[in-house]
């Protein structure tokens, strides 16, 4: 009837939350769990799952559990594509560099989302992966990226219950606020043990049309606290040349090309 209130979720709404059951896992689903994640009921869970399947939003492995599909990667590499094609060589010409882990980095509500990175399989794990996100105030990409945000932004953020994903995450108000001008005024995000033990973090903005759009950065082990010093020029460059790269301006070791 017109003008009778809604009475229920949407399909579409239903078929998100489907989706959404696989952001927190590491693995493939079974049709039980998908139904406890999206809190619907089983029967509408497998009429939703046989359909997105059709479509290719999910696949069906032998052991009958079920995955993302490769329709909906296809469509997410859309998002950012720009970005990541001009910015990937240069994060592979830092890679070559220092043979230490690059990733780039854009933000996603009240997360950093990794959208590109570069790595080895010497030295520290990786633990990160593309589409992957991370508190903002717990990396150097995050704080880079909210210590650009406008003042309203991080008074809010800040206001958040904040996760402390390691024993070391600083969840102080204050003192968060005070390191998030020191990299808005330096350009330069440092961290320690803020993600995980034994990691330490560097950071740096990536900047166009007058705004922080991503941040570039590399990580190693937290004991190596001394060549910070070292890579901080080469990331500096490596975050002008995207830059240079993002504008169609030819760049090489940092400056404009003659």
């Amino acid at each position: 009837m017109a003008g009778q209130a809604e009475q229920g979720p949407s399909v579409t709404s239903r078929a998100l939350s489907i989706l959404a059951a696989f952001e927190d896992s590491s693995g493939s689903l079974s049709a039980a769990s998908i139904s406890e994640r999206s809190g619907l009921p089983l029967s509408t869970t497998y009429r939703l799952i046989g359909e997105l399947e059709e479509w290719g939003g999910l696949r069906r492995g032998s052991d009958g559990r079920y995955q993302i599909g490769m329709r909906i990667w296809e469509i997410g590499q859309l998002a950012g594509r720009r970005l990541r094609d001009r910015a990937h060589p240069h994060l592979q010409d830092l890679f070559d560099l220092t043979h230490e882990n690059v990733h780039l980095a854009i933000r996603d509500g009240v997360q950093a989302m990794y959208v590109d990175k570069v790595y080895g399989s010497r030295r520290l794990s990786v633990v990160s992966r593309v589409g992957g996100r991370v508190p903002l105030h717990a990396s150097a990409v995050g704080r880079v990226l909210l210590a650009f945000e406008p003042d309203w932004f991080i008074t809010a953020y800040l206001k958040r219950d904040l996760e402390a994903p390691s024993p070391n995450t600083v969840t102080d108000r204050r003192m968060l606020a005070q390191l998030l001008a020191e990299v808005k005024a330096t350009r330069i995000s440092v961290t320690i043990e803020q993600l995980r033990p034994g990691a330490l973090s560097i950071a740096a903005p990536i900047e166009f049309n007058g705004e922080v759009v991503a941040a570039v950065g590399l990580v190693f082990e937290s004991n190596r606290y001394r060549e910070v010093s070292r890579f901080l020029p080469l990331l500096k460059g490596t975050a002008e040349r995207i830059e240079g790269a993002m504008l169609g301006v030819p760049m090489r070791l940092g400056r404009v090309a003659q």
